[in-house]
């Protein structure tokens, strides 16, 4: 009975978080501007990409292409502060970006391409922890409830991360967007393992966050139902491949 009444509840929410991307008095995010001049980085003694520079304004979703192996996840890393940039400046509302403090500014939410999920934590200890790292604050059951209802997960609240499959654990990460605002999401090849369901549920969740006024910044080889401009990283391959320094 409880688990009919979970997965009911859960239906419901899922519907309600499809109508909320209509409504038009959702909070908006302050505005600012994402701006990359002449980045350049470098990976065991590789340049990886020179020469990078890109603007993303309020309300905008910017698309990583290019072959594997051209730097689209370094760049991720490099805005989120996990990789240094070689050369080049990174701007962040008119400010120097330095990144390493990013999570600190309550700006990003960053998932790449490991799920980060601990074998023996339940999904829920999962959320609770991510929230109160994130934020300081606990996590309520009803904003629970609604970010698992995004990607279908309400079921699997309980279950620990080592029985899921392949594309619960990516749908388990990818909730971690509906968990904390944040006006920059950085996603590494979100469609993953996702079915038509949970693919166009991802895209209303984009969709929401687009409307209201954030940013977006997604590294993906597969469509998504969402306009945005295109940055693809094989334009910015270094002539040189080999640098002084091993980073």
């Amino acid at each position: 009975m409880l688990r009919a009444r979970r997965f009911f509840l859960s239906y419901l929410r899922r519907l309600a978080s499809v109508a909320a991307m209509t409504d038009a008095g959702q909070q908006k995010f302050d505005a600012v501007t994402l701006s990359a001049e002449n980045l350049a980085c470098t990976r065991g003694g590789r340049r990886v990409f020179a020469g990078l520079s890109f603007s993303l304004e309020n309300g905008g979703l910017l698309y990583l292409r290019g072959p594997n192996g051209m730097g689209k996840s370094t760049l991720l890393r490099l805005i989120a502060g996990l990789t240094p940039a070689r050369e080049g400046t990174l701007r962040y509302g008119g400010d120097i970006w330095r990144g390493s403090r990013a999570a600190e500014a309550e700006a990003v939410i960053y998932a790449g391409h490991e799920n980060a999920l601990k074998p023996v934590l339940t999904l829920k200890e999962h959320a609770e922890n991510y929230v109160k790292l994130m934020t300081g604050a606990s996590l309520s059951d009803d904003a629970l409830e609604d970010a698992a209802a995004v990607f279908d997960l309400t079921r699997l609240l309980d279950q620990p991360a080592r029985f899921f499959s392949s594309g619960q654990k990516h749908r388990a990460s990818l909730m971690r967007f509906a968990l904390v605002r944040r006006p920059l999401w950085l996603m590494d090849e979100p469609t993953v393992g996702l079915d038509s369901a949970n693919r166009q549920a991802l895209e209303g969740l984009m969709a929401r966050h687009l409307a209201a006024g954030g940013l977006i910044i997604a590294a993906t080889h597969d469509p998504i139902a969402l306009e945005g401009a295109e940055l693809n990283l094989k334009d910015y391959q270094p002539k040189i491949t080999i640098d002084e320094a091993w980073v």
